[in-house]
């Protein structure tokens, strides 16, 4: 008997078991769930969710608001946000040449409790896929995997944090959502219902969600309670196909519309039919499909119960954006056209390649092995070029051809252990600098294998035995293995250990130690009996002092002081300032910024720097050090700074309405500004730049200028914001100077990006770009238009010769078109290619007080015009438009 429970326990565990396990393939990840609450089956879809621990090794866990929880299930409950680095990434595991429908669900839940709209860019691999910016949203893509792997990323554009709820993947059959290029973005999924019940696992098999769509006026339902063959590899629910729709009027076309933003927008359409109805001998269902008035299929006669799937071999377009899909009863069908449930998806195209394989499971293997964590080591190592793998440098010249890594600089970053033989994957390698770390053992002579290899660096580390003659004889490559005292050979010669010739250096090296010693120790002792005669009896304290935190010491050991007068608080003033950081205005790329009151009357804007890193200080220094020696109308003034222990704050003149970018994209309020306000906005903004260029000694780049950063004040005076990246041009003449390149990708001169050469034309560049969006009022990135950045597309429209292809229609034709010109002809002159031919900051002032004037002297003021946006797809049902002859 006792036999006969322990078989029916474990037959109910097993039973159990495979109950949870998800088809074959799926992957459903819970994002922020602990480890110890996983796996977990949810409702009702029966799929088995799992904690996203062990796929990104960054972000922290948060929780949608209590009040909004009753308006979700999990898995959309828990959430993981990223609010250190710039670009954050999920590695999931995948077969390659595999279709997969991948989902990614964002629901903000107000889980900070800033009640801070999201906008983030989301990242397919080294390709972007989408912008969030809604509170509740769900981006679909079906795309074919190229490799094992595949990167979900969440890039970091503006103050708000990046977040992700739920990430899943779903493989598909091989032959379905065939596109001629590019993967396909999720438009809309109806079944044509009246029902109002959307189906989902487990009754659609590929977990496709599909929303019950019906216009009860012009439409009536047809059903079956009979089964219908949904095998055509589409695999359609038979709840899906076992409702249909047709018009109430036999004789009137069956019509779905849509809109299509941008409007150029290429998408593919699968029209799915099964005939439900028991038809008479004399009864016939035909007709043909058109779209936009041209034939597109037929006719056609559905299936009795049997799914079939119309759909487009090749992209589709629709002429303005408008889409008129029709079902057109042919002259000898007896009855109404009838559709089932139908499918769109837009054309998304994932044209950079990733970084070569072999070189990517190497880099990441040499991460693995000396455990770094650096934040930016995530994602593609080579691509986007602005998410550069630090240390890295990479060749992706060759839009063909994977990137390949061409430098790794791992110097000073801790290393133990020996050399991984991981290093020999990179085999594209033209420099490795592992100097000054603690790296023992010797030195393998498969370095002298990558035949590339010109420089390596293995000085400053702990490495012993003989280095490999291979290495020392290999032409054309720069060795340095000084500073290594137990190793017995140098780039010039190998002595064995023991001879004559190392005894005699062993003693050489020390009496020169000495002498050079001595020789320092007089130098240093004639200085200063030089220095005391010279000393005054009175001790003057200088007119500035070094910041100091408030234990005496410096505030980072590795950072120079910042030389300042005055106008420093202490954390305790900050914290009185904002009443305990009570009322959040944003959140930036440094830190959180808060609303407070300098002596309690006067208003500001208090930015704290949430992390102390390095790289934030560096930021916090430069921009403490530019505002406390500039000033000008149009630069946002600093009032303050903390810098005490950790806590660190920039205390600024309080901007009361906000930035640029809100008011041009509707978010600050429903009103749009007109051109005249535009022009003013811009033309203020070149004014502060011009004063960084010519009126600061030594003269300042910005290498920030966008939209964000410039502020606007009550009376809608604009100022230039956020010098954290600025650089100065400190020796007499130089034109420019070299360094590591920074911005916001899309303001990012090209040129700078290429050479790595700043000048004042990159800010010019970055302004071009400014100017461009006051006139378009486009993202300066759009995947979806025929020239995705903002200046290749201007100069698209621009050869059509007319200005309202270019100019944001919401202004409703309300501005001088001579100005409009201007203004892109200015805007255009400084994007040129070459920086020598851009005008300088002056000239563009000069020409937008032109414009302004221009505006100005038409007489009337410009009217505000509501926001519309149409980014949102209008999905609409109906048979009110009558089909227009082929």
């Amino acid at each position: 008997m006792e036999r006969y429970f322990v078989f029916i326990a474990t037959f109910l565990l097993i039973l159990h078991i495979v109950q949870a396990q998800n088809p074959t393939g799926f992957i459903n990840v819970d994002c922020g769930l602990a480890s110890r609450e996983s796996p977990y089956k949810a409702l009702p879809t029966g799929l088995t969710y799992t904690s996203d621990a062990g796929l990104v090794n960054t972000g922290k866990t948060g929780r949608i608001a209590k009040e909004f929880e009753p308006d979700y299930n999990k898995p959309t409950l828990t959430l993981r946000y990223f609010p250190d680095g710039v670009r954050n990434c999920y590695s999931l595991n995948v077969t390659r040449d595999t279709n997969y429908l991948i989902k990614a669900t964002f629901v903000y839940g107000n889980y900070d409790g800033l009640k801070i709209d999201p906008n983030f860019d989301l990242y397919f691999g080294p390709n972007i896929w989408t912008t969030v910016s809604s509170n509740d949203t769900i981006e679909e893509i079906i795309h074919v995997t190229t490799s094992n792997s595949l990167q979900v990323c969440l890039v970091k554009t503006g103050i708000s944090i990046p977040f992700i709820n739920v990430l899943e993947l779903r493989p598909l059959k091989k032959n379905v959502y065939v596109t001629q290029s590019g993967s396909l973005k999720y438009l809309f999924r109806a079944h044509l219902s009246n029902s109002g019940r959307s189906i989902r696992y487990p009754d659609d098999i590929y977990d496709r969600k599909w929303y019950s769509f019906f216009v009860d006026k012009s439409w009536t339902q047809v059903t079956t309670t009979l089964n219908v063959n949904a095998t055509n590899g589409y695999e359609l629910p038979e709840g899906v196909m076992a409702t249909g729709a047709t018009p109430l009027n036999a004789n009137e076309t069956l019509n779905i519309t849509w809109t299509m933003e941008p409007p150029n927008t290429q998408f593919y359409s699968y029209m799915h039919f099964a005939e439900l109805q028991t038809l008479r001998a004399n009864d016939t269902r035909e007709f043909n499909v058109t779209l936009n008035g041209k034939y597109s299929y037929g006719p056609y006669s559905p299936k009795p119960l049997k799914t079939e799937t119309v759909l487009d071999l090749q992209p589709e377009q629709c002429d303005g954006g408008a889409c008129i899909l029709q079902l057109v009863k042919t002259p000898r069908s007896t009855l109404p056209p009838l559709l089932n449930a139908i499918e769109a998806f837009t054309v998304i195209d994932f044209s950079q390649l990733e970084t070569n394989g072999d070189e990517v499971s190497g880099i990441k293997n040499v991460q693995s092995t000396y455990g770094l964590s650096r934040i930016s080591w995530q994602g593609d190592p080579c691509v986007p070029k602005q998410f550069l793998w630090d240390g890295l440098n990479c060749n992706n010249s060759d839009i063909s051809t994977p990137p390949i890594i061409t430098s790794l600089d791992l110097s000073a970053s801790g290393l133990t252990g020996i050399i991984t033989q991981a290093i020999q994957n990179l085999t594209h390698l033209q420099k490795l600098d592992l100097s000054n770390n603690n790296l023992t053992g010797e030195i393998p002579e498969f370095l002298a294998d990558i035949k590339s290899l010109l420089v390596l660096d293995l000085s400053g580390n702990n490495f012993t035995g003989s280095v490999p003659p291979s290495l020392i004889q290999k032409k054309g490559m720069k060795l340095n293995v000084e500073g290594n005292p137990h190793l017995l050979c140098t780039a010039d010669s190998c002595v064995n250990k023991g001879d004559g010739g190392h005894k005699k250096k062993s003693i050489i090296v020390p009496i020169i130690a000495s002498i050079a010693s001595i020789a320092v120790l007089i130098g240093a002792l004639a200085l200063f009996f030089i220095l005391r005669k010279k000393k005054p009896s009175k001790v003057e304290v200088p007119p500035t002092s070094y910041m100091q935190a408030s234990d005496g010491r410096s505030p980072r050991s590795s950072e120079p002081a910042i030389l300042t007068k005055n106008r420093r608080f202490t954390y305790s003033e900050v914290v009185t300032m904002t009443n305990n950081f009570q009322r959040v205005l944003g959140k930036g790329g440094f830190g959180i910024v808060y609303h407070g009151f300098v002596n309690g009357t006067e208003q500001v804007a208090v930015k704290m720097l949430s992390h102390s890193s390095s790289q934030g200080y560096k930021q916090f220094k430069a921009e403490v050090e530019l505002l406390l020696r500039v000033h000008h109308k149009n630069l946002v003034g600093l009032v303050g700074y903390c810098d005490e222990g950790e806590n660190l704050a920039l205390i600024y003149e309080y901007m009361a309405n906000g930035d640029l970018k809100e008011h041009m994209s509707g978010t600050r309020n429903r009103f749009i500004l007109n051109w005249g306000t535009r022009l003013k906005i811009v033309l203020e903004s070149a004014q502060g730049l011009e004063y960084l260029h010519n009126g600061c000694k030594p003269p300042m780049v910005h290498r920030d200028v966008k939209t964000t950063n410039i502020l606007l004040n009550e009376h809608f005076q604009a100022k230039l914001a956020d010098f954290g990246l600025s650089r100065s041009f400190p020796i007499e003449g130089e034109t420019h100077v070299s360094t590591v390149v920074a911005g916001t990708p899309g303001y990012l001169d090209p040129e700078y990006y290429r050479t790595n050469w700043l000048t004042e034309k990159s800010d010019v560049y970055s302004f071009g770009i400014v100017l461009l969006e006051i006139i378009t009022n486009q993202p300066v990135i759009n995947q979806n238009r025929e020239k995705p950045h903002i200046g290749e597309w201007v100069g698209v429209m621009l050869t059509k010769g007319d200005i309202k292809n270019i100019m944001d229609p919401t202004l409703n034709e309300d501005y001088d078109s001579g100005s409009v010109w201007k203004a892109v002809e200015l805007a255009m002159g400084c994007l040129n290619p070459s920086s020598a031919k851009r005008p300088t900051m002056s000239q563009v002032v000069i020409e937008l007080n032109e414009c302004l004037a221009s505006e100005n002297s038409r007489g009337g003021a410009s009217r505000d015009m509501d926001s519309k946006s149409s980014i949102e797809v209008s999905l609409t049902f109906g048979t009110e438009v009558s089909p227009t002859a082929r």
